[in-house]
């Protein structure tokens, strides 16, 4: 085949022009493969760990209500091994007066039924048969040892170790506190197990060989109707873990895409100005009669190894830093990730490696190859206009389709991903208008109206952003996505520290109290009375989990994603005569307050969204081991963020008041009330735990600070993109701009003149583009904000003001270090043609 032969004597003198191609594909390929293939390593450690995380084979929990005997005789009579755990917050006192709130686990002689916990000094049930072990932090806080005594609600109790590792501690995560661990014996000892107490007793179970979890789970629900319990199996261990894996991998492999897409304008540059480059070759090949379809053949074939090249290296890469990724991160990793080559995220990185060098290659290929010999002699300097044919149209269009089509079908999220290719193609079209009408500005610009326009540079640098082969919109295109996300998630981040640091604590209280019994109300009141506080705020709390939505059980409902949370575990729940603070109803009607009618319950109106639930629709819940159906009254607006008591189901008075249930308070302090309100509370009321908003608040801060790094590290992959296309375009019209310095020089003109000129170039162009940049990025984190976090958007001006002078140096230190090396080259080779 002549294109073989030609393709391959040509590939002989190296593909230095093609570096950038190489480049801008494996980055993108790079950073799709490496998402993909660390998204495949913590699914596969989520599926090895999976009993560990769990506990057993299957877990049963009932919230706040003991299992009975019968449950663990059912188990046993099926050969089963089984372990008992409950779970709870307290407060742990130290002799010195310190305290700290602790997520407390009491667990019995055979835990861990699988894995290891690891405690120092060890083993762990020897520790626990006389006293408590706590991770390092507790200890720390309190100013205790081992050997040290604290105070655990109405007992005593010694520090025997420190807990290093637990074996279901994804399973079981400690969010608002560390980890405290006693022995189940030693817990009524505490009495910190009161009516109403929010607390999950769990019950894990171990199965004979040969026994199908699966089965055991199914004869369970058949066997115990209507109980509410929550049954998991070892692939359940951690389904808000799983739905945070992908939803974040969604994410990132978005973003690898973004930086792909980017990356394929660098490929279309390269390809172009590699060919620009081989002109001489092409025109030779089309004078001697070679028919299109053999130089189209012979350049393809080029483009396509040295592509392939690119596309294999990125996979290389990717596995590289998915390796690294795991070394490095590996503590912070939410499961221990294995590490492995896995083939399904590397072919989709493959397949959309392909896909995009194929579409933004295709078209400068093809503009090449149908030009005529003589023609393309002059085309650097006068490009002749081609045109379009339909098979190219339809071919490009073919790629296009399949690459969206790609997308979606493998993404988790469909809908989502359709948005973003929306959103892709809506901010390549916007760019692309910019540069057109750019061009066209400088095109027009009044030489006369300002007296800066007067100066020769200046008009100069305005003229070169419309001159013939000026690289202008492709400039705009690369510098401005990868700012434009950097913006995004810039404003993103900086909404999300405004809601949670700035108007947070203003309006927050202090302190919740919880599990304050009916008979410790009036004294809690007095407590606080003495300290100078007069109104705190409290409500009655009960826990209940919820068994069916309409009829259909909970395990079942299709709900969204971002609503299938309120399905899973205990929910609170309360009663009330009146609309609490904090709430708007939006639909229905509240009680009256002397209702004494069938209970009715007043929902959150975003779960009832999700849910596909209305007013007059029924919601089974269980309470205390007792089926409860709650019809829906109406539906409410929760200001969640002023932090105000409150409750996604809140009841009618009436049969919720004569259940045992605790209560929750607010209470506001000044920071000088908060150490004696504290101590005064938990020293009166030793089951009472106080919970400080501002160490929430820390902790959130510390996960905003941690997301807001992850945000910028994989934002600045696309920015990376786009310097390397921005490279890629510099080089591209390098031999022009040489070209061009070399004639200015003959005819006077000074080196500071020439790269004033072209540093106005560059200028006005990173300034546009931040202008543009600034517009997609606040749109992009306003849609972002209002419709996928449900969360009042601002305006940080800061923010899009960093944005457009960051646009504006990129460009100058490209244009910088581009007139460096063009005003460096020597004018009499290429006046000789050289």
């Amino acid at each position: 085949m002549i294109a073989l032969t030609l393709a391959r004597r040509e590939l002989r003198g190296g593909v230095r022009g093609l570096r950038i191609v190489l480049a801008c594909l494996a980055l993108g390929v790079a950073a799709i493969a490496a998402v993909g293939n660390l998204r495949a390593g913590i699914e596969q450690g989520l599926a090895e760990n999976g009993r560990a995380m769990l506990g057993g084979d299957i877990e049963v929990q009932s919230g706040a209500q003991p299992l009975p005997d019968t449950l663990r005789t059912w188990f046993k009579t099926r050969g089963a091994t089984l372990s008992e755990v409950v779970q709870m917050r307290s407060m742990l006192v130290a002799p010195n007066g310190e305290r700290q709130l602790v997520e407390l686990k009491a667990v019995d002689p055979a835990y861990p039924l699988v894995g290891t916990a690891t405690v120092e000094p060890g083993p762990l049930q020897t520790a626990l048969a006389t006293g408590l072990v706590a991770e390092p932090i507790v200890l720390d806080r309190l100013g205790v040892k081992p050997g040290d005594t604290l105070r655990l609600g109405s007992t005593t109790i010694t520090v025997r170790g420190t807990l290093a590792t637990e074996p279901d501690r994804v399973a079981a995560p400690t969010l608002l506190a560390p980890r405290a661990m006693i022995a189940l014996s030693a817990l009524p000892a505490t009495q910190l197990v009161q009516p109403g107490s929010l607390l999950n007793y769990d019950l894990r179970a171990t199965l004979p060989p040969g026994l199908n979890p699966a089965t055991v789970a199914s004869d369970l629900r058949r066997d115990f109707p209507g109980t509410g319990w929550r049954i998991r199996l070892a692939g359940e261990a951690a389904p808000g873990i799983a739905r945070f894996v992908e939803q974040t991998s969604l994410f990132l492999t978005l973003v690898g895409l973004t930086a792909l897409l980017v990356g394929g304008i660098g490929v279309a540059t390269g390809v172009r100005a590699w060919l620009e480059a081989r002109a001489r070759s092409i025109a030779t090949l089309r004078c001697l009669g070679a028919p299109i379809r053999t130089v189209f053949a012979t350049y393809l074939i080029q483009i396509g190894v040295l592509c392939t090249a690119g596309i294999v290296l990125g996979v290389a890469a990717g596995t590289l830093l998915t390796a690294a990724a795991i070394a490095l991160f590996s503590d912070a990793l939410p499961v221990p990730a294995a590490f492995g080559f896995y083939p399904r995220p590397m072919l989709l990185a493959v397949a959309y490696g392909l896909l995009v060098a194929a579409a933004f290659a295709l078209w400068p290929l093809a503009r090449a190859a149908q030009i005529p010999g003589a023609a393309l002699f002059r085309d650097t300097v006068s490009p002749r206009a081609t045109k379009t044919g339909p098979l190219l149209i339809l071919a490009n269009a073919t790629i296009v389709a399949a690459l969206v089509g790609l997308l979606v079908a493998a993404s988790p999220d469909r809908a989502f991903a359709l948005w973003f290719c929306a959103a892709a193609a809506t901010t390549l079209v916007l760019f692309r208008i910019g540069g057109t009408l750019l061009m066209a500005a400088a095109r027009h610009a009044p030489r006369h109206l300002a007296p800066l326009l007067r100066n020769p540079s200046v008009r100069l640098g305005i003229a070169n952003l419309h001159r013939p082969g000026a690289t202008t919109p492709l400039m705009l295109v690369s510098l401005g996505l990868g700012l434009s996300t950097l913006a995004a998630v810039a404003l993103i981040q900086g909404n999300i520290r405004n809601q949670v640091l700035d108007q947070l604590p203003a309006a927050a209280p202090t302190f919740f109290f919880i599990d304050i019994q009916n008979d410790q109300l009036d004294r809690f009141r007095e407590i606080l009375k003495a300290q100078g506080i007069d109104e705190p705020t409290e409500v009655p709390s009960l826990r209940a989990r919820l068994v069916s939505v309409k009829g259909v059980p909970a395990d079942q409902v299709k709900a969204t994603p971002e609503t299938q949370w309120a399905l899973r575990g205990d929910r609170g729940l309360t009663y009330s005569s009146t609309v609490p603070a904090g709430s708007r109803i939006v639909a229905g009607t509240w009680w009256p307050t002397d209702y004494a009618g069938p209970p009715l319950v007043s929902f959150d109106a975003g779960l009832a969204k999700g849910w596909g639930v209305g007013i007059g629709d029924t919601l089974r819940v269980n309470v205390l081991g007792r089926d409860i159906d709650l019809k829906i009254a109406s539906l409410r607006e929760i200001a969640w963020r002023t932090l105000s008591l409150n409750f996604t189901m809140i009841a009618s008075p009436g049969l919720l008041e004569r259940a045992p249930h605790s209560h929750i308070a607010t209470v506001r302090t000044t920071p000088t009330q908060e150490s004696p309100v504290l101590r005064a509370v938990t020293d009166a009321l030793p089951n009472v735990s106080g919970i400080r908003v501002a160490d929430v608040l820390g902790a959130i801060a510390d996960l905003v600070g941690k997301l807001a790094a992850a945000l910028a590290a994989t934002g600045s992959v696309t920015l990376a993109a786009g310097g390397l296309v921005l490279v890629g375009a510099v080089a591209a019209g390098q031999r022009r701009r040489t070209a061009d310095a070399v004639v200015l020089k003959a005819i006077g003109a000074t080196t500071g003149q020439i790269r004033a000129a072209w540093l106005t170039e560059f200028g006005v162009i990173g300034l546009t583009a931040g202008l543009i940049a600034a517009v997609v990025g606040t749109l992009s984190s306003w849609g972002v904000v209002r419709f996928v976090m449900h969360a009042d958007w601002v305006f940080l001006p800061g923010v899009l003001a960093t944005t457009i002078l960051g646009c504006t140096a990129a460009m100058l230190g490209f244009g910088y270090a581009g007139t460096r090396a063009a005003l460096r080259a020597r004018a009499a080779p290429l006046l000789r043609n050289e």
